[in-house]
């Protein structure tokens, strides 16, 4: 925090102070992220938000009220230093926003986009107690970071342009990663910058876990997502595909090649199903499943290997993100009737109320307070009908949230013939089970101590959702950054 008061006593953020008045700042009406039409962008797959433009940007930036003592910083798990970033925005040093973004967060392109910032910084902004709108932090994110790669595409020479590079001693020990998602990613970043070699490990063919599998590129563009890679690999991040951590390579072998402790960010992909009648049929899969092979493996086009079904009738079966995601999805694979299917009402949906409102806007049906129970086929076993049953709000759970319980003899049957099951997802197994030593909780999560994220083997280190059993991108990217810190500490004794 003293870093922070220090640039709050430079010259330029007090003739910034002085120029508007606290009063006028709070008048100042949020900005709106400027959208694509949704009867245009539910036939196609380019980004819904098109960004700020520096106007926007610059007029939103003047919101922030740069208090004595930033509560929105208390909400950011990777801990940016918001005030500056948004202060430097306001004065029209653009570049120098990003390089404040790039010193704790590894992918700021990435979380200006999918972070629920919500329900993190913006939760936290002083204007809410003013019963104002808070500052748009996450806009203003991505119109930094987007600045700076628009800037860094723009150089003929790479040496010149914003992104960071590595000064800083390197100590010569080398650190695996396995898993390339957010958390990994994060946890590569930090250790780069305090001086290590990291090497990351990934399963699939590309790079990005979740961030390239499960978000898709209307969401999330794969050029940001490839940007902020190459961002880690010119500060000398080393990337290693189709290799399985537990499978492909050992722990002994990862030893006996020299790494001296690993990170475990090998996120939560074993989906869940509800173990109802008719899950096995065609055209019911895992929401997982569906958006790998989608945003993945090209299965939309017919062509493609392991081709998708192209449902007309679809049903999600969930309320969150990667539901959305998933009806949204369909909806833009030609699906006439795209439905969302969750049995609590709209006000508990854990999804991004962004999410829902666009969801909505490009004709998605919500049908709330209903739950499945049976799925029918036809003689060729393919999915053609579903059963819901109708639920009522009850009591609160152990979340808070009121349970959903049956209302006695009502159900109704809807005709389908895709359904994604999106309910969540649990750890996956392959290296708890293959590395002997690592404890796991009932749930399948590997056991970390709280503060370090250090595991009973105490040279592997973990985090994101392999040991929360389902996390936000930010989270499992605090999570990384936070087992950095840690591991940096104890191997330096």
């Amino acid at each position: 925090m003293e870093n922070i008061k220090i640039q709050r006593d430079m010259q330029w953020r007090v003739d910034l102070r002085n120029a508007m008045k606290a009063k006028e700042r709070t008048e100042i009406e949020r900005v709106h992220m400027p959208e694509l039409a949704p009867e245009i962008r539910c036939r196609n797959s380019e980004e819904v938000n098109r960004g700020l433009t520096a106007e926007q940007a610059i007029r939103e930036a003047q919101r922030c009220l740069d208090c004595a003592k930033p509560t929105c910083m208390e909400g950011c798990p990777v801990g940016i230093n918001i005030p500056d970033f948004v202060k430097n925005i306001e004065r029209g040093e653009f570049l120098e926003a990003a390089r404040v973004l790039q010193q704790s967060s590894a992918l700021p392109a990435v979380c200006g986009r999918v972070c629920p910032q919500e329900k993190q910084c913006e939760a936290q902004c002083i204007h809410l107690k003013m019963k104002k709108e808070a500052v748009a932090i996450g806009y203003l994110e991505r119109f930094a970071a987007d600045f700076a790669i628009q800037y860094a595409g723009k150089q003929v020479d790479a040496s010149k342009n914003n992104l960071p590079t590595n000064n800083l001693p390197t100590f010569k020990q080398k650190i695996a990663v396995a898993g390339s998602g957010p958390a990994g990613l994060s946890f590569a970043g930090e250790m780069t910058r305090l001086g290590y070699e990291v090497t990351v490990f990934e399963a699939l063919h590309e790079i990005g876990g979740v961030l390239k599998y499960g978000i898709p590129v209307f969401r999330l563009p794969n050029e940001i997502v490839d940007f902020e890679i190459e961002n880690l690999r010119k500060n000398g991040v080393k990337f290693i595909t189709d290799c399985i951590v537990g499978k492909t390579i050992s722990l002994e072998d990862l030893k006996n090649q020299g790494f001296a402790a690993m990170f475990v960010g090998s996120g939560a992909g074993l989906p869940r199903f509800m173990n109802i009648k008719g899950e096995n049929l065609n055209g019911v899969m895992s929401s997982n499943e569906y958006l790998t092979r989608v945003n993945l493996m090209d299965a939309a086009n017919s062509a493609a290997d392991t081709p998708v079904i192209i449902g007309k009738n679809v049903a999600i079966i969930g309320g969150g993100n990667t539901a959305m995601d998933s009806v949204r999805t369909a909806k833009r694979l030609g699906a006439e009737h795209a439905m969302i299917v969750y049995r609590r009402s709209e006000e508990e949906m854990p999804a991004r109320i962004e999410e829902i409102k666009h969801a909505k806007e490009e004709g998605i049906e919500f049908l709330n307070l209903r739950n499945p129970i049976e799925y029918i086929g036809d003689e060729n076993g393919r999915v053609r009908q579903m059963i819901l049953q109708v639920m009522e709000l009850g009591e609160p759970d152990e979340s808070g949230r009121r349970s959903p319980v049956e209302v006695k003899g009502q159900t109704e049957i809807i005709d389908v013939d895709e359904v994604i099951v999106s309910v969540g997802v649990s750890p996956n197994p392959l290296i708890p089970n293959s590395i002997q030593g690592l404890y796991t909780t009932k749930w399948g999560t590997v056991v970390v101590d709280e503060n370090t994220l250090q595991t009973a083997i105490p040279m592997i280190f973990a985090g994101g959702d392999i040991v929360r059993g389902g996390a936000t991108v930010i989270l499992a990217m605090g999570d990384g950054r936070r087992a950095a810190i840690a591991m940096d500490k104890w191997l330096k004794g």
